[in-house]
Order: structure tokens, then C-alpha cells, then sequence
């Protein structure tokens, strides 16, 4: 099959690094189809932030799902816990962070696979990073290999020898040349939300990892970030 023609499925959240990594499957000549969760995270906002990015992107079909993360608990983005903020950049994947989502990327890389499965396509990318992260366990490579031995014991396709290949192209990228690459590839930042806890209006706080990580990365790639912070 002509590359041109091949179908991918990308694990789009609307941040920064999913809208990367959507950017990059585009480039790599592969027609998108994208998947987007309502998990019950408390920053629900960038559910809209997917699909601008899926549309400003021309993904030729967008999923949103709803799962309930939520009723487990145990998590500062489905719970009551307070998102942590103020940190010292340096400090950050120091420890796993309560921000943590139990056993997340296994579950939306399961439907994912499912997805795939069912149009017949034999890629997955998922924007996960090793670098300039969170300190995520399912964030790793370790774990994006061992999935995709899973995807390929687990699925008729794979079983029939039409594997799966599990994709995460910023896994060893620092956020500014994760930034870097988008730019050069023509990703909207000012489409993409990453904040953990937004203001009412939507504005990023700023202060908690995911604001600070991002807001580093845009500065040591000499570019502003486009988006708007309360503070």
C-alpha cells in the first residue's frame, strides 16, 4: 500500500505535544484519523482545543469518546485533589505527581488499538514524552514497547501478521524541540490547551507542571507562547 494511503490513528488530547504528534503523522503522509477522551478530567476544555487543532489539521475523522476515569478517584485531574502548583521547574518527575490519571495511556492506547483495528489501520502514534514530562510511568519507552508486543498478541490483525506499530515520535524530545518541530510544521499553538486547572475563562494558570513545562519550552525555543495565562 502507497504511504500516501495509509491510515493512522492519533491519540489527540489538544495539547501541545498530541498536536505535535498529529502534525508529525500528517507529514509522514498519513490520512488522521484522531481520538479525543472526556475522561472526566477537570480541565475539560481541551476537548474543543482537539477539535479546532483536528480541524486546522484536516483530520478525515475525529472520535470523541466518553469514559469515566473520574469514578476511581485518585488523581488531581478526575478528582477533589488540589492540582499542585508553584514548583520549581527542576523538580518536576522527581516523584510521580498526584496529577497521575491510574493506568490512563494502557487505556486510551486499548482504544486506540481497537479503533485501528476496526478501519484497518496498522499505526498508532500517541504524543507521550520522556524528557520534559511529569514523571509519568506510562510516559516512558519501556511502556510504549511493551504495548505494542500486547497489540500484537492481543488482535486478530496482529495474529493474521498484519502488526502494529505503536508510534511516539517526541519520546526523547526536550519541549522546546517538540515546539520547534510543530512550528516548522505549522501547529497552531494558539489552538492547543495544556493547562491542569484553567481559570473560569479558560486562561491558563501558569503555575502548575503543565503550564511551567510549557512555558519554558517556548522560551529556550525563543518563541512566545500564544496562548493567554491569568498570571
Amino acid at each position: 500500500m502507497d504511504t500516501a494511503t495509509k491510515k493512522a490513528v492519533i491519540l489527540l488530547s489538544g495539547g501541545l505535544d498530541s498536536s505535535t504528534t498529529l502534525a508529525i503523522a500528517k507529514s509522514e503522509g498519513f490520512d488522521l484519523y484522531a481520538l479525543s477522551f472526556r475522561y472526566g478530567q477537570r480541565h475539560a476544555g481541551e476537548i474543543a482545543a482537539a477539535m479546532k487543532v483536528a480541524s486546522s489539521l484536516h483530520v478525515k475523522r475525529h472520535v470523541i469518546l466518553d469514559i469515566d476515569l473520574g469514578c476511581f478517584g485518585a488523581s488531581a485531574l478526575t478528582g477533589t485533589i488540589d492540582v499542585p502548583k508553584g514548583k520549581y521547574v527542576s523538580d518536576i518527575a522527581k516523584e510521580i505527581p498526584v496529577t497521575y490519571v491510574p493506568a490512563r495511556n494502557t487505556i486510551f492506547l486499548s482504544f486506540a488499538l481497537a479503533f485501528a483495528e476496526s478501519i484497518d489501520a496498522r499505526d498508532i502514534f500517541i504524543g507521550v514524552n520522556a524528557i520534559d514530562y511529569s514523571g509519568y510511568p506510562d510516559c516512558r519507552p519501556e511502556f510504549i514497547e511493551e504495548f505494542e508486543r500486547l497489540a500484537n498478541l492481543a488482535t486478530k490483525a496482529g495474529v493474521e501478521g498484519r502488526s502494529f506499530t505503536i508510534h511516539a515520535p517526541l519520546i526523547s524530545l526536550t519541549k522546546s524541540q517538540i515546539i520547534g518541530a510543530g512550528t516548522a510544521l505549522g501547529v497552531d499553538y494558539s489552538l492547543t490547551a495544556t493547562c491542569y486547572d484553567p481559570s473560569p475563562d479558560g486562561k491558563a494558570c501558569g503555575s502548575c507542571e503543565a503550564c511551567l513545562l510549557r512555558l519554558q519550552g517556548f522560551r529556550e525555543a525563543g518563541l512566545k507562547d500564544p496562548v493567554d495565562y491569568a498570571r
